[in-house]
């Protein structure tokens, strides 16, 4: 049914009412004629109602004549009928033949490429290597070679497992597998010990390699010796022979409490914008990748200016971004003037930047156990130190020179 409507939309149909006395002859002669003709009704017995196609309503005023009887036009319906109405407006028609023409024509290049599994590989790295490949918004479908392109952008990015590139009319879509990262193998031919990488207070030691330098309780400061790269061993009971030292790669776990102070600073006074209230607005359009400027090349006059670009783009149902832009830069004129900050928000913001610190300091196995901030003003700047006390890992390997 709905095929059949779809077809009757397409070629146009025309509602009919046929008056007269043998309204029957009329439908006879149409069947004859072989006229196409449906939704038939008889509201009495001098009159019929029904409904023809476009294209077969030429001829039946003839026919109503042979039969004594005449036709009324009702609704018409459908796409011819519909752009009738347009016949005299030239440029409409022309408008609406160049869209039919240039959605054929577009239908046939790549406007927008998706990238679709990665999850450490940025998608810009992809689409970069995309593009060395020669797959890229506005180049034409049918001339690329999807399988080429998935092989070089598999062996250019050296992260991925796998590649994959499917063409959908204008949208490219790019699938991907990402590799998975063996574990870091540790070579034990390399002799070393495990050192302090700063002060503290061993808490626990797990040596898996080698011989432990230190106990629980010990302090340590930056660069002692934790672990031992040599394993003693011990001559026969009543043998003339030497204790002998045999070299190995020191492993384990060093465990220790630690305090660490980090400092941070900034000035009670901050340069701040004061708009002068000129501004120069510059408008352009990018298409496939293209910038087209409508503005001469000419620089901005102003000293300092701040450049605020709003970008409008194409974008279809669904939410699929096309390679249009309509892009407009404002620039807006300022001075620079210096004004007291406040200390608080600075003090919070220095304190934050320290923790961060911290935290990167500590790494993943280290956890901050009690921390206190202090701050002071001199010759106009706001200090702030932290003191942390921490549990981390001491221990890190070097190599025996």
């Amino acid at each position: 049914m709905a095929a059949r409507q779809l077809i009757n939309l397409l070629r146009g149909s025309v509602a009919l009412e046929v008056t007269g006395d043998f309204p029957e002859r009329f439908l006879n002669l149409c069947a004859q004629r072989q006229v196409a003709f449906w939704a038939v009704e008889w509201p009495d017995s001098h009159t019929l109602r029904l409904t023809v196609a476009w294209t077969d309503r030429r001829g039946l005023e003839e026919l109503a004549g042979r039969t004594g009887c005449v036709i009324n036009e009702g609704k018409r319906r459908g796409a011819p009928p519909f752009l009738l109405r347009f016949r005299k407006r030239y440029a409409f028609l022309v408008g609406l033949t160049l869209s039919i023409l240039t959605v054929f024509f577009l239908s046939r290049f790549v406007l927008v490429i998706q990238v679709e599994g990665n999850e450490s590989v940025p998608t810009q790295t992809i689409l970069s290597a995309l593009r060395r490949q020669g797959l890229r918004p506005g180049v034409y479908g049918p001339s690329l070679a999807a399988r080429d392109i998935a092989t070089g952008t598999l062996l250019e990015v050296k992260d991925l497992s796998w590649v994959t590139v499917n063409l959908h009319g204008i949208r490219a879509q790019v699938i991907v597998r990402e590799q998975v990262k063996s574990p870091e193998v540790v070579d034990e031919t390399v002799h070393g010990d495990i050192v302090a990488r700063a002060a503290g207070i061993v808490t626990r030691i797990e040596p898996w390699g080698g011989d432990p330098a230190v106990k629980e309780g010990d302090t340590v400061l930056p660069g002692d010796v934790l672990i031992r790269g040599s394993v003693q061993m011990d001559p026969p009971e009543y043998s003339e022979f030497e204790t002998r030292w045999m070299p190995v790669r020191a492993m384990g776990k060093v465990e220790g409490r630690t305090w660490r102070t980090l400092s941070a600073a900034i000035s009670l006074t901050a340069p701040v914008k004061e708009y002068t209230g000129e501004e120069e607005s510059r408008w352009s359009v990018n298409i496939l990748g293209k910038r087209v400027n409508f503005f001469q090349n000419s620089g901005i006059s102003y000293p300092e200016y701040d450049k605020i670009e709003k970008t409008w783009n194409l974008t279809l149902p669904g939410g699929m971004v096309l390679p249009f832009f309509l892009s407009r830069e404002t620039c807006r004129s300022y001075v620079l003037t210096q004004q007291p900050i406040a200390t608080e928000a600075a003090q919070t913001m220095l304190e934050e930047q320290l923790l961060t610190r911290l935290n990167a300091l500590l790494g993943e196995t280290g956890t901050l156990e009690a921390h206190s901030f202090t701050a002071r003003e001199t010759e106009g700047m706001l200090i702030v130190t932290l003191t942390a006390e921490c549990k981390e890992e001491l221990g890190y390997f070097v190599p025996a020179s």
